[in-house]
């Protein structure tokens, strides 16, 4: 490995040491929010169980997401954001694909 390449590394590991102790403050964060299903599935007025069935996944799936037991993550958060920002065109993608 390249000794300046194994340097950065190591400083990166103590700035992120520095910062987990709270001696240092990050330079940046990021703040990732799960989707509220129920607040999307009531948003487009559908019932658990059309819902679940129209995302394609179980009532039980969705139900945990609701009492925020889970979240939904990857492929599903997406969706989710999906349905919640063009709640037309997404119903009609999903009932017509």
């Amino acid at each position: 490995m390249d000794s300046t390449l194994f340097n950065d590394l190591v400083q990166s590991l103590e700035e992120a040491k520095a910062i987990r102790r709270g001696e240092a403050q990050p330079s940046r964060q990021f703040k990732v929010t799960a989707p509220d299903a129920k607040a999307i599935r009531e948003k487009v007025g559908l019932s658990q169980r059309e819902f679940a069935q129209l995302i394609g996944v179980s009532i039980d799936t969705l139900q945990n997401w609701e009492q925020h037991r889970r979240n939904p993550s990857g492929p599903a958060a997406a969706l989710l954001r999906l349905v919640s920002a063009a709640p037309e065109m997404a119903l009609h993608s999903l009932h017509n694909g």
